[in-house]
């Protein structure tokens, strides 16, 4: 039995108990895995021979079957349709990554069958989030008659409406919650209506079985579509859905097509991002390099910059755009950076809340929601970032923590609101500058409610104990069959024994390497933690301390190596 560290701020436990001993070691024998493995899947919710194989070898031919997606036939063959009709299609998209990637898709997959397409991505700053009346009169002057949502639709009941008044044929093809009423387009297509095997399907995920219908109902050859699988993966990984079931099969499949870089774009977007040209593309690597540039041309710019790099037919036209997308993310981390210090100030001066809702009328609209996440992380408290928009409004981004949902939080406090939208841990919304104060109490009052009025503490789930003994390369083979890591599949975070801080090594002014001895096994090894410098000073070295980390490859100079990713540590004695 292990006891767990406790401290003021934070709470460590373990994921969920163990079947028998004996089980966990027929299951290892049947799949042919060690039963560290097995546990990691047990806990994880796999609990039988079959699904843990298909979690370990999630192949494509594992897809569900286009009947048993609600919809879906009928949202392909309304586009069948129209198009032997001679409609003029336009795919109408959002500005972040799941939106661009889809609208990409779409647009490759129709060229690729011979179908010249229009498409429309509205700017964050002047049109906001999905369809507007303006932008669908202008597509009917040019002759827009099939209209296909990728990644919204589903809640604008008056600009579909008007689009079916235009003449238009309107197929939304959507991923977000629906409210009450439905549009009244031709066709919709979202997993989030009725029975489909993956409720929590990304935007491009819903696109690319639109597009996989759509090969077998157009005349004409059909297409490969594994070849549309990295913009799957880079769209489903960068929109934080669930990565399991349905999602799993594609992101993991489409990893691999990212590993081949063969669209331009997406070589080009390598090379900035400082990547080797046949580098793996790990979560990591599409989250924290890939994602935030295709994300800074819509927070910054226009998102058509990117739409255009992820459409562009050869490296020279990808290279200008990837680099014009690199010059968009440097400048949304500096602006980004300023915000959040004066974000996190003004935090501090309503720590006595639960709900933290502020606002700076010069703050940028297009870092909101990455400032939103942080004051979050940082106070462990639902939070709102608001700024002035140019209609005279406030407008806001949201994010939350496990324990309270955003969503039904807005719900509580709409009347006070011109519209919001989103789910449990993130938000949009907009409301009259007179009526911030009344929302900051209604928030803050809704919030205390949901909490019982008792701050949260923050959890840290643990998979199992692992002593240094048992690390080797073996082992983190085995861990890497668990990827990719995200939402409802986290990295494995493992409990080390008491071990000593041998030296500490600063890396540049926030970072910190630990070399850490466990005595019990005669080994020692390097931990890394990001932005701990401070938290882990000089006088560390010679301590004794737990730890949570996650081990991990790490390439330096062609040189493969083990190191442990530190996400937190408890002093002992």
């Amino acid at each position: 039995m292990h006891t767990l560290p406790t401290f003021a701020d934070k709470a460590w436990t373990f994921r969920s108990s163990l079947p028998a001993e004996r089980q966990v070691l027929d299951l290892a024998a049947d799949l042919d895995v060690s039963p560290l493995l097995v546990r990691l899947l047990w806990t994880r919710g796999l609990q039988s021979v079959e699904a843990m194989d298909l979690f370990l070898d999630p192949g494509l031919r594992h897809l569900a079957l286009p009947d048993q997606w609600c919809g879906l036939m009928h949202a392909g063959e309304t586009i069948a349709r129209a198009l032997s009709q001679g409609k003029k299609p336009t795919v109408w998209g959002d500005y972040d990554v799941d939106g661009i990637t889809s609208t990409a898709l779409l647009l490759l997959f129709l060229q690729a069958r011979g179908i010249a397409a229009d498409y429309h991505i509205p700017h964050r700053q002047t049109e906001g989030y999905g369809l507007n009346r303006s932008g669908i009169e202008t597509l009917a002057d040019r002759g827009t008659g099939l209209l296909i949502t990728v990644d919204c639709g589903i809640s604008h009941l008056q600009e579909v409406g008007r689009a079916k008044e235009l003449g238009m044929i309107v197929v939304v093809s959507d991923h977000h919650l629906p409210g009450p009423d439905l549009p009244v387009a031709d066709a919709i297509m979202n997993p989030k209506i009725g029975e489909c095997p993956c409720p929590n399907l990304a935007g491009v995920g819903v696109a690319f079985l639109l597009a996989a219908v759509l090969n077998r109902m157009l005349p004409g050859k059909h297409l490969d579509m594994r070849q549309f699988l990295d913009l799957v993966a880079l769209g489903t990984i960068a929109d934080i859905v669930e990565l399991t079931g349905q999602n799993r099969i594609l992101a993991k499949n489409g990893l691999a097509m990212l590993k081949e870089g063969k669209r331009p774009g997406i070589v080009a977007l390598k090379e900035v991002c400082g990547y080797k040209p046949g580098a793996v593309l790990d979560e990591d690597r599409v989250g924290f390099g890939l994602a935030p540039r295709i994300n800074a041309a819509g927070r910054l710019g226009h998102a058509e910059t990117a739409l255009r790099l992820l459409l562009a037919p050869d490296l020279t036209e990808a290279r200008e755009l990837a680099k014009e997308l690199d010059g968009f993310n440097t400048s949304r981390r500096s602006i980004g950076k300023e915000i959040q210090e004066e974000a996190l100030r003004l935090a501090l001066e309503q720590k006595g809340r639960f709900g933290l809702v502020l606002h700076a009328p010069h703050w940028h609209e297009g870092v909101i929601g990455i400032i939103a996440s942080k004051v979050a992380e940082t106070h462990y408290r639902p939070a709102i970032i608001l700024t002035d928009h140019e209609s005279g409004h406030l407008k806001g981004s949201g994010r939350s923590i496990p324990q309270f949902s955003l969503y039904d939080g807005l719900v509580a406090c709409q009347h006070l609101l011109q519209g919001f939208g989103g789910h449990s841990q993130a938000a949009g919304l907009r409301l009259r500058r007179d009526d911030l104060p009344a929302f900051q109490e209604a928030f803050d009052t809704k919030v205390a409610q949901t909490l019982n009025h008792t701050p949260p503490t923050p959890t840290l789930v643990l998979d199992a104990p692992l002593g240094f003994g048992e690390i080797d390369y073996d082992l983190l083979k085995e861990l890497e069959l668990l990827a990719p890591f995200g939402a409802a599949n986290p990295k494995p975070l493992f409990l080390s024994p008491q071990v000593v801080v041998r030296n500490r090594k600063p890396v540049g002014a926030d970072h910190v390497f630990l070399d850490l001895r466990d005595e019990g096994a005669e080994v020692t090894m390097r931990a890394k933690a990001w932005n701990q410098a401070e938290n882990l000073p000089r006088s560390i070295t010679g301590k004794s301390m737990l730890l949570a980390y996650t081990p991990k490859f790490n390439e330096f100079n062609g040189v493969t190596s083990i190191e442990l990713a530190l996400r937190d540590w408890a002093l002992q004695g």
